[in-house]
């Protein structure tokens, strides 16, 4: 099998905004075969975009040698150009074009011939799903549909590799399943060699080699069943107590930093592994009283050992404190196996019945009605278009309702949305901060806009820069995506508001910093903050308390994670990102049929 791409010794330079030269990439040594899936994985920071950027001939390496398609990089980088396909994580539609007029735009930019175009269009919106949608301007498709017309564009020619740098970073479930359908089957009929970038290990198990990046330097390589080995014997299942949180358990194990290498809830349980020099006594005591089982080893569980190891460059330390999570203060109790008791005579947090939001004649979100409780951590899940962005910008206060009743924080939002806003924090899915600032100034400005003032702003600033490990002379724009997640964090909690709302605030980040991101979120829940979330991670529904999953804008499923595994049916009661599939198809496969039977009786009507 021949090799494509080899780096040797490559690494590649930047300066910081202190003028402090680091290397992104870090005499990195790899190789990648023809015809082959090839994974890049790693937390922020790690390297891989920069690497994804050198293969493409877009940087050009400071030292180290890398040969792409037997042409060194360095000196002829437009004749690899000409072979490759590239989707960058923001790849570039043009919005106010059809997606035919896409297609045809980049085919004018490759220079693909005219007697090629049409058979390789038909092909490309077959395999996306996209033909019946030839007419409709990009920027009036779903999120999903947008990453495989993105894909399709990439693939106006037939490349000889094609490079996908986190392709399916804010996409649902049910899309992220459709683009590696798509992706696997360009592999399998055309041999196409694929290097990808990932934060989900469960698509880095679809590749036949993964590299394991941090800091720029390769931790380990090799196939997914190659790296999974590497944590044979450490893995287990804990079994909490049916009224208690399995967050609850995990920040328990989590807490014994130098025990447990990873702790993560799944299917009402918990999956952990610890150290393979974990002291047995220690470990039984912290097990007590909750029952202990073995379980199959996931690539994730090694990637994690990886990263556990690592995480101060030097595999003899094994403390996962080195970028630790962000708690609550110092004075937030660790949490415990206890169950938080709600006061039943407290008013719902957020109060919701028969909302609706219509855009013209399209109905966004359909007659919902739910309630959440204070220190309840609520998610609101969906397919991409599903209505779910616009329910919740409606509880945040950023989109006045059509009708329906409304009540946030004990506050009308149809009424004074003004002043339910000072209670209430948001953490935007994009980073909506502002980037030319400091880490100082803007913590200055969103506390000022929330109404802090003097020396009580002085305080909550500095204790929310130790609590969130944050440099305040940094600039903004220039953190780590998962630094940039903790700073918007911390202007969202800067005023200590009673609820908190979350917008996919994990997308496109690492498992590391999803795990730290948690351990603060069941710290803030334990101390009574409501936290209400949207996520693309079927394993952080399993955090929530109570989830509703909306499409097309109505309500399909409202209970707890159990209660919504068990609707999905038989089969599905250990997997939620399946569960979450089941759940949508039915009501998408009950919605044609009724369709279907619309359209058969509209005849025998007519006649009659």
């Amino acid at each position: 099998m021949s090799i494509l791409v080899a780096a040797n010794r490559l690494s590649k330079q930047f300066i910081d905004a202190s003028g402090v030269p680091f290397n992104a990439v870090d005499e990195l040594t790899l190789t990648v075969k023809a015809g082959q899936l090839t994974a890049l994985v790693g937390p922020d920071g790690a390297g891989k975009t920069t690497l994804m950027r050198m293969i493409a001939g877009l940087l050009k390496p400071t030292e180290g040698t890398l040969t792409v398609l037997d042409t060194d990089i360095s000196l002829d980088p437009q004749s690899v150009q000409d072979r490759i396909s590239y989707m960058p994580q923001r790849f570039g539609l043009y919005e106010d074009l059809s997606v035919q007029e896409n297609l045809t735009l980049y085919a004018d930019l490759h220079n693909v011939p005219l007697q090629r175009r049409q058979q390789r269009f038909e092909r490309l919106l077959q395999l996306t799903d996209l033909a019946r949608f030839t007419d409709r301007p990009a920027g009036k498709l779903s999120g999903g549909m947008k990453q495989k017309l993105g894909l399709a564009c990439t693939l106006v020619r037939s490349p000889d590799l094609l490079l996908l740098d986190e392709p399916s970073v804010g996409v649902d479930p049910l899309s992220r399943r459709e683009l590696w359908k798509i992706i696997q089957q360009l592999v399998h009929d055309e041999q196409l060699s694929v290097i990808v970038s990932t934060a989900y290990m469960d698509e880095a198990e679809r590749c036949q080699q993964v590299y394991v990046m941090h800091h720029g330097k390769t931790l380990a390589s090799g196939s997914p069943d190659e790296l999974r080995h590497r944590a044979d014997g450490l893995t287990l299942t804990m079994e909490p107590p049916a009224e208690t949180p399995a967050r609850n358990v995990q920040a328990r194990l989590l807490d014994a930093r130098e025990l447990i290498i990873d702790a993560v809830p799944a299917g009402g349980a918990v999956r952990f592994s610890h150290y393979p020099d974990a002291d047995s006594r220690q470990l039984d005591q912290l097990y007590q009283p909750l029952p202990v089982s073995e379980r199959p080893t996931e690539l994730e569980d090694a990637f994690m050992m990886l990263l556990r190891e690592h995480s101060d460059g030097s595999a003899s330390q094994k403390s996962v404190n080195q970028n630790p999570a962000p708690t609550t203060g110092p004075t937030t109790p660790a949490p415990d196996f206890q169950v938080i008791k709600q006061d039943d005579t407290h008013k719902p947090a957020i109060e919701v019945r028969n909302l609706v939001r219509t855009f013209g004649d399209f109905t966004a979100v359909a007659s919902t009605s739910f309630s959440v409780q204070r220190g309840e951590i609520f998610g609101l899940l969906g397919p991409n278009g599903a209505g779910k962005t616009t329910t919740f910008r409606m509880l945040c206060g950023l989109l006045p309702a059509s009708s329906g009743f409304l009540e946030v924080a004990g506050v009308n939002l149809l009424t004074a949305r003004a002043k339910a806003r000072g209670r209430i924090g948001y953490v935007s899915q994009k980073f909506a901060l502002y980037s030319n600032l400091t880490v100082l100034e803007n913590l200055e400005f969103f506390g000022g806009a929330y109404g802090l003032r003097g020396k009580h702003l002085r305080q909550r600033i500095q204790h929310t820069l130790e609590q969130f490990q944050l440099d305040p002379k940094a600039s903004s724009g220039k953190l780590p995506a998962g630094y940039k997640q903790r700073l918007a964090m911390a202007t969202g909690l800067l005023h200590q508001p009673d609820i908190l709302f979350l917008d996919e605030p994990t997308s496109g980040i690492d498992p590391l910093a999803r795990r730290d991101f948690w351990r603060t979120i069941t710290s803030l829940a334990q101390q009574g903050v409501t936290i209400i979330i949207t996520t693309h991670f079927m394993e952080e529904a399993e955090y929530c308390d109570r989830i509703a999953i909306q499409d097309a804008g109505k309500l399909l499923a409202l209970g707890t994670p159990r209660e919504v595994r068990e609707l999905a049916g038989d089969g599905y009661n250990s997997n939620m990102n399946d569960a979450f599939i089941a759940i949508v198809e039915m009501n998408r496969d009950r919605l044609a049929q009724q369709e279907s039977r619309n359209r058969a009786s509209q005849p025998q009507e007519a006649s009659t």
